[in-house]
């Protein structure tokens, strides 16, 4: 009988800038904004719009607001991500290592870090629960990039999606009532995942549903009605229009609705970054207040949660 190939884990998320300084900014949103899966706009156009208004204007304030959410060990997400993976690690007894599509580490770097270990089958995993081209798909394209590098391809399988998963759910659920439980429950649970030009839903991108299967998964789990939670889009940048409805302009519509106590939480992040801490936590907390609401409570990401990792080693072991 043949020995059973060693596994490891590749955990992948999407990065984050080394430091929180306008260069380190610049260098993160140059090569984020690049890939052709996040802009699709012909390098023609593209790239003297990035390079000669974005970047320049951009880097320094988005810096700003990293320095605003950054902590002792480093960027949240780098943090977060660290600590699932160490978790993970200890609870599969097998070598976990993390590989970010953009920035440090790279996705190259984790897998020969795996390979170094003597992993002969890795099992990737990137932390985004809802698939889109944008994220997941992306994180294919750059492993095939790493992979033109080495003289033999390693055995690899990827877990394209759990946007449904019922550990995934039990989760988000758990992570919910555990708010309740300490700063009670509000009028309404808001949903808020990042959004995507509409375009690319409309050309076949599957993420809108994903996000809306997990919503009505937590409504179930939670025994909300459908007028107790709802899903909106954040994060959008330029002039076309991106998934509806947006979360900030839904946030300003809400108190005049009668929600005077909002919960609101991010499920398409698997851990607090800028997004969550920063344009959520803060901008729609100020946004929501200055409308007429009287209670916002943000519920954090799953981070390096108890549920999450084990979530995650269900995923790996190929449990349902």
């Amino acid at each position: 009988m043949q020995n059973k190939k060693q596994q490891g884990v590749l955990l992948v998320n999407l990065g984050t800038p080394d430091e929180p300084t306008a260069p380190a900014v610049k260098r993160f949103l140059s090569q984020f904004l690049h890939d052709h899966r996040v802009v699709d706009m012909s390098r023609w156009l593209w790239c003297p719009i990035l390079h000669g208004v974005i970047l320049p204007i951009r880097s320094p304030k988005v810096a700003k607001l990293y320095q605003s959410v950054w902590i002792e060990e480093g960027s949240p997400l780098m943090v977060y991500s660290k600590r699932q993976a160490a978790r993970l690690a200890d609870f599969l007894s097998m070598p976990v290592e993390l590989g970010m599509t953009y920035g440090n580490p790279s996705l190259q770097s984790g897998v020969e870090a795996l390979l170094a270990q003597g992993v002969e089958e890795i099992i990737v995993l990137p932390l985004y629960p809802q698939y889109s081209g944008t994220t997941t798909g992306a994180v294919n394209d750059g492993l095939a990039k790493a992979f033109k590098t080495m003289p033999v391809l390693p055995n690899y399988r990827m877990l394209r999606d759990y946007h449904d998963h019922p550990l995934y759910i039990k989760a988000l659920a758990a992570s919910v009532e555990a708010s309740w439980r300490q700063h009670g429950r509000g009028d309404y649970l808001l949903c808020s995942y990042h959004g995507i030009p509409k375009r690319y839903a409309d050309n076949g991108d599957i993420y809108p549903q994903h996000c809306l299967r997990t919503t009505e998964l937590l409504g179930k789990a939670l025994g909300l009605t459908s007028e107790q939670i709802g899903t909106t889009f954040q994060s959008r940048f330029g002039r076309e229009e991106w998934l509806q409805p947006y979360t900030d302009k839904t946030i300003e519509q809400l108190p005049s609705a009668g929600i005077k106590k909002l919960d609101i939480m991010t499920p398409a992040f698997s851990a607090d970054c800028l997004e969550t801490l920063e344009e959520i936590s803060e901008q729609c907390r100020e946004l929501y207040e200055e409308h007429g609401g009287e209670q916002f409570n943000f519920i954090p990401c799953l981070n390096d949660d108890e549920l999450h990792i084990e979530m995650m080693a269900a995923l790996v072991q190929g449990e349902s």
